[in-house]
């Protein structure tokens, strides 16, 4: 039965606490878009992305405009291109990327993903091939985001991937150096990479996945935050019942909003990814929700704990408001993305060390950091590494986008825009792990994997 409170309670939470869907994101399989000729296969693709997603924009802003619901991103995924370009060289990835980046120009997203190699077993040389140019490929788009998965609880962490990983990162940063190196920030490195996530820079259309699917993402941290504040003094048991009745209700109107785009596009419903992102603006944090639950600052010791019952009971509450969640899913610690977040990182109460302890029981991992410019390609390699080896050991998505921006020290700012914030240099450890990366080969899979 409608509940006129509960009504009353959602509209507060659109127009006064942040409450919005932050992204609707098209999959699109590209499979048959195969062609041994490059220039057929960008154009079949280019094709195939703007007929497919040609309405995606417009039916978006309907939706808002008919529910008074924000949809802030717009966005298109497409299967891992490592899997469609067969045999093509280099040049023939970048002339992918230009097709991708001109096929969103075309669409008016904000945002296109899956220049992406799964590569936890083993690398062929197509996959080597693409991982060669993401750099280039970052730097001379606009809308293209890529990842690259290097482990999986069953198969292990491929530490030749991670290897060249750290490479790429270091070079991606180096070719936009003169926009704060923010090439880095459109790349991530994942373990148990999962094929439905609507969020960037990690989104990809699965294998597994229907021609094209939509999948939502939703946000609502002040939603959440102010719903602890208006609890008062609980116990933790009442609290963790508050934040799922509140994360119930931010997730049926993600359901909401995914049904009727599956329904005017005439695209199956996939996934609503019941996630807690954060932005920059005052009173959208996920920082903030944690010290309104009773710590300090974000960063102190409860930090841990405080996320992982956040996380928790965002999962319980979400899980029952819709029929299929998938992607991510909890709650999300991009730095630069989230206010309170950059506020406890340039007080020096968040240090990384505690943002990887964090990680352990949080959505994703290492997200949107900035290190100092000269950090080593090893030092980056060893943070992918231990990042990676939480999400193989855990069973759990796990990833790594970290931002090594060029001619900046520690205590430094840098300023992305939007979405992506900004985020002080955070100081990391320079002790070198490059002799225990340099052995190459695959960290064998925990014993628990075995459950066959």
């Amino acid at each position: 039965m409608i509940n006129t409170a509960d009504i009353l309670e959602t509209i507060g939470m659109i127009r006064e606490e942040n409450l919005d869907i932050r992204t609707i994101t098209m999959g699109i399989s590209l499979f048959d878009c195969v062609s041994d000729d490059e220039d057929r296969l960008c154009q079949k693709i280019y094709d195939k992305i703007t007929k497919n997603a040609g309405r995606l924009v417009s039916v978006g802003e309907e939706i808002a405009k008919d529910y008074g619901v924000p949809i802030v991103n717009k966005r298109v995924s497409v299967t891992p291109v490592s899997l469609v370009g067969g045999d093509l060289s280099p040049d023939g990835y970048m002339k992918l990327a230009r097709t991708l980046d001109r096929a969103a120009d075309a669409l008016g997203i904000n945002f296109i993903g899956g220049f992406s190699a799964l590569v936890h077993k083993g690398m062929t040389p197509s996959e080597r091939a693409l991982i060669s140019v993401i750099p280039d490929a970052l730097a001379e788009t606009g809308k293209v985001c890529s990842s690259v998965n290097v482990a999986t609880t069953k198969a292990g962490i491929n530490m030749d991937a991670v290897a060249m990983m750290g490479s790429v990162i270091k070079r991606a940063a180096y070719l936009t150096r003169d926009n704060n190196s923010i090439g880095a920030a459109k790349l991530v490195v994942f373990a148990n990479v999962p094929e439905d996530n609507p969020f960037m820079a990690g989104a990809f259309h699965g294998v597994g996945e229907p021609d094209s699917v939509i999948n939502v993402g939703v946000s609502g941290p002040g939603a959440v935050a102010s719903a602890i504040r208006r609890a008062g003094n609980c116990d933790l048991s009442e609290l963790s019942d508050v934040i799922k009745k509140t994360a119930f209700k931010i997730t049926r109107v993600g359901q909401l909003v995914a049904n009727e785009a599956s329904r005017r596009l005439g695209v199956p419903f996939g996934i609503v990814d019941l996630s807690l992102a954060p932005t920059p603006a005052i009173g959208d944090s996920v920082a903030r929700i944690l010290e309104n639950m009773g710590l300090e600052v974000c960063g102190g010791y409860g930090t841990t704990a405080a996320i992982a019952m956040l996380n928790d009971a965002v999962k319980k509450g979400g899980v029952m408001a819709s029929s299929h969640v998938g992607g991510l899913s909890g709650a999300f610690i991009p730095v630069s993305e989230d206010e309170g977040m950059i506020a406890a990182a340039a007080s020096g109460a968040l240090t990384l060390e505690k943002l990887e302890a964090m990680t352990a029981v949080c959505s994703v991992g290492l997200d949107m950091i900035v290190v100092p410019g000269d950090t080593s390609e090893a030092v980056i390699c060893g943070m992918i590494a231990d990042e990676i080896s939480i999400g193989v050991a855990n069973t759990k998505t796990t990833a790594v986008r970290v931002i090594p921006a060029y001619g900046k020290k520690v205590g430094d700012s840098v300023e992305f825009g939007g979405l992506l914030g900004a985020a002080p240099v955070m100081k990391i450890s320079e002790s070198s792990p490059a002799v225990f990366i340099g052995r190459g080969g695959r960290v064998p899979a925990p014993i628990h994997s075995l459950k066959n």
